[in-house]
C-alpha cells in the first residue's frame, strides 16, 4: 500500500508512524545516541519511570508511547503499526482508532509500574520503559477478540494468523531480556476489554456509545493511577 492510500483510509495510523521517527530524528538532532540512549536521555524525552510516572509526571503514561529505544525498535514498532493500525483504523474510524491505541500504552504502563512497584518492595531498582508495543499489543488484540467472535466488520479476519503473531509477540516478552513483558500484556489486555464492548455494542448500532466505555475506562486508569500513586509515596 502506497503513502497516498494509507493517507486516504489510516491517515492516523500514517501519523503515528512519521511521530514515531521524527521523534527519534528530533533525539539524534540533540544528540542522543539512538542505538543505545543513556537513561538520562530516555527520561528527558519522555519515557516511562515509575517514581516520575506515579507521582508528578503522569503524561509519561503517554509520551513514553513515542520514544524508542534504537532503530531495530523503531522499525519493528513501525511495522507492526502498518500492519494491525490499518485495519483497526479501518474498522472502528479514525478516532476511535486512536483511543484504542493511546489508552493501552497506558494500559500497558500501569500494569508494568505495577509489577515495577511491586519488584521495588523486594528490593529492585524501577525499571525504565518506553517503545508504542503496549499500544500495538492492544490493537492486535482488539483485532484477535473481533476474529474470534466472528463480528460482522466489512473484513475477514484470519483468527489463527492473529493469534499466531500476537503469541509470537508474547513468547519473544519472555525469551529476551530488557522487554517490558507487563506492558505488552496490559496493552492487549485493555484492546480485548476495547474490542468485547465493541463487539457488543455494533450489532446494535451504537457506536457512539464506546466513547462512554472508553471514558469509563479513562476513569478506571484514573483510579488505578492514583492508587500507586499513594503508595509509591508512602515509599519515599
Amino acid at each position: 500500500m502506497n503513502i497516498s492510500r494509507l493517507l486516504k483510509i489510516a491517515p492516523v495510523t500514517l501519523l503515528l508512524i512519521t511521530s514515531f521517527v521524527l521523534m527519534s530524528a528530533y533525539q539524534w538532532l540533540a544528540g542522543v545516541q539512538i542505538d543505545a540512549p543513556s537513561t538520562r536521555d530516555l527520561l528527558r524525552f519522555g519515557a516511562d519511570f515509575l517514581p516520575l510516572s506515579m507521582i508528578d509526571e503522569p503524561w509519561r503514561l503517554i509520551s513514553s508511547g513515542f520514544v524508542h529505544i534504537g532503530v531495530l525498535h523503531l522499525l519493528f514498532n513501525g511495522f507492526a503499526l502498518y500492519y494491525f493500525g490499518q485495519v483497526v483504523e479501518l474498522v472502528t474510524g479514525s478516532k476511535l482508532f486512536l483511543l484504542i491505541f493511546l489508552l493501552s500504552v497506558v494500559g500497558g504502563n500501569l500494569l508494568g509500574n505495577y509489577t515495577a512497584w511491586q519488584g521495588v518492595l523486594s528490593g529492585a531498582m524501577p525499571p525504565v520503559s518506553a517503545g508504542a508495543s503496549g499500544g500495538i499489543m492492544g490493537l492486535g488484540a482488539f483485532l484477535l477478540v473481533l476474529a474470534a467472535l466472528k463480528t460482522p466488520i466489512g473484513i475477514q479476519l484470519n483468527t489463527r494468523s492473529l493469534a499466531m503473531i500476537m503469541a509470537i509477540n508474547l513468547l519473544m516478552g519472555f525469551a529476551i531480556d530488557g522487554i517490558d513483558n507487563a506492558g505488552h500484556i496490559g496493552g492487549a489486555v485493555t484492546g480485548m476489554v476495547l474490542s468485547l464492548c465493541y463487539a457488543y455494542l455494533r450489532p446494535r448500532r451504537t457506536d457512539a456509545h464506546m466513547i462512554w466505555v472508553v471514558v469509563l475506562l479513562s476513569i478506571g486508569f484514573g483510579l488505578m493511577w492514583y492508587w500507586l500513586h499513594s503508595r509509591v509515596l508512602l515509599l519515599i
